[in-house]
């Protein structure tokens, strides 16, 4: 009875199937289901033969099975097998593009393929996508013919060397991907023709131009990296991780990246021997770039000389980040503290003699730190080399290893304390004449020091009186005589004795 229901069924998807659109089929079959007795057939069909591949399933999908056995019969008789009632050795679809799509999208089919299918063929029926992998569930074929579609992505290598009896595997006029070569020993069990324009096989051109470039290729990129490893070793190192960076050593191109190309619009000021610029490193710190001539020394003792420098720690010394000394260029890098020199804020903002004093305290408190901690170490004191910080702190910003005479640092202050004590004017009158202009105040000291001394800074009778201290400080250690007999020590203990207030600055 069941036998009779199956048959009817099929008979009615039959009618149906070349007419109606696959939609529809599939709604049909959705729609059918197993008459009662159909699980006592299965399990007599498994108890007959137990390799039918429905029979290892647990627990058996009735549903899918029946539908199964509607497809498959009808498939059977489309592909033109003799005794579908006895086997079904091949399926045929060739040139079938209409129904080979629909037959493919049944996958209840090909997941309890027959087993006495031994072939099958869908060749040219301009199929689209990747390769049809459920047909490989029909581990049991011989052949399998997939020539003259348009199929296209990998050839599943694994899943076709589970399917052990395939002798046969046409797959030639379609636009698979190519394959690896590591996988070209599968492709030896087949003839070369089923693979003809299939896109699996190795161009040899192609290789051939692989293999070119790959020789060709190969050496450039050896040399750009080792040109790159070399520019950034030695001409850009800080574009090197910052634990393989030397963050004390600087380059010309270093330099030059953070000046514009050593523009003028970033020269900030030139004097005897050397251009000072402002500079941008590359990690956004602003920095002051000063460019010596080569007569600065050789390079090893250059080298040496900033080695000291970067060491110096005090609140009234610039901090000295690195320097850069090769062929071409000598330059020392320190921190960005603006262009507002002494000279420039004595000439432009008149300042009282309180902040002179205060100037005078720090400059002598850098002096003192560097006599005690690095005597090798000189510096510039004039007027138009100290700097002045945004709080008020005078900074020195120039320095000179290798010069110990304490006597000439002490005169040089002496110069300095008159410069910031007297009038723009006066000083005008004896530039380039420094013997001349102390000669002079000397002169005038004490009775007539009204005439030098800058009025702008308003004094009161008590502020007077510590100016005229200041300026005999001042004479003292110009005079060269008498500043061989003292030290930096007894200066700074001289000045802060005029205004002990300000001690604490």
């Amino acid at each position: 009875m069941a036998s009779i229901l199956i048959t009817c069924l099929l008979l009615m998807f039959i009618a149906y199937f070349e007419p109606t659109l696959p939609a529809t089929v599939i709604e049909d079959l959705a729609n059918l289901h197993p008459p009662s007795n159909f699980n006592t057939t299965i399990v007599s069909n498994c108890l007959k033969n137990p390799s039918l591949r429905y029979c290892g399933s647990s627990p058996m999908d009735l549903d899918a099975i029946f539908k199964f056995t509607i497809v498959a019969s009808h498939l059977c008789n489309e592909s033109k097998n003799p005794n579908c009632v006895e086997s079904f050795p091949k399926i045929d679809l060739r040139n079938r593009p209409k129904i080979t799509p629909l037959y493919l999208s049944f996958t209840f089919f090909w997941k309890y393929c027959p087993i006495t299918i031994l072939s099958i063929d869908l060749s040219n029926n301009s199929l689209k996508g990747t390769f049809p992998i459920d047909v490989l569930f029909c581990t049991q074929i011989h052949v399998l013919d997939l020539s003259h579609n348009g199929l296209s992505g990998d050839v599943p290598i694994q899943r076709l060397s589970c399917v052990t009896n395939l002798t046969i595997l046409n797959i030639s006029y379609n636009h698979f991907s190519e394959i690896k070569i590591s996988d070209s020993w599968f492709f030896r069990r087949f003839n070369s023709s089923c693979f003809f324009n299939s896109g699996i096989l190795p161009s040899h051109g192609r290789y051939k131009i692989k293999a070119v470039m790959l020789l060709l290729g190969f050496p450039l990129v050896v040399v750009f990296t080792v040109g790159g490893l070399w520019w950034s070793c030695f001409r850009r190192p800080d574009f090197l991780p910052r634990v393989l960076q030397n963050e004390r050593k600087f380059t010309t191109v270093m330099l030059k990246a953070a000046t514009n190309g050593f523009s003028k619009k970033n020269m900030v000021g030139k004097g005897d021997g050397f251009v000072m610029y402002r500079g941008i490193l590359r990690d956004g710190t602003q920095v002051r770039i000063e460019i010596y001539s080569n007569n600065r020394g050789n390079h090893r003792e250059y080298v040496e000389e900033c080695k000291v420098l970067v060491q110096l720690r005090h609140r009234n010394l610039v901090k000295v980040y690195g320097w850069c000394s090769n062929r071409n260029i000598r330059a020392l890098v320190t921190e960005w503290i603006g262009r507002v020199s002494i000279e420039t804020w004595l000439s432009e903002s008149a300042p009282c003699w309180k902040h002179r004093y205060k100037v005078l305290v720090g400059v002598l408190k850098a002096m003192c730190y560097l006599q005690e901690q690095w005597p090798e170490i000189g510096c510039d004191i004039k007027t138009s080399s100290l700097l002045l910080h945004e709080n008020g702190d005078p900074l020195i910003a120039r320095f000179r290893v290798g010069e110990n005479s304490t006597s000439n640092k002490i005169h040089r202050f002496g110069i300095l304390v008159l410069e910031m004590m007297t009038d723009q004017t006066l000083q005008e009158e004896f530039k380039g004449d420094e013997t001349g202009f102390v000669e002079y105040v000397k002169m005038l000291y004490p009775r007539k020091l009204q005439k030098v001394i800058d009025e702008r800074m308003k004094l009161t009778e008590n502020t007077f009186d510590e100016t005229r201290q200041t300026i005999c400080i001042g004479l003292t250690c110009a005079d060269h005589q008498t500043c061989q007999q003292l030290s930096i020590g007894q200066i700074y203990n001289m000045i802060i004795k005029v205004h002990p207030r300000t001690n604490t600055y």
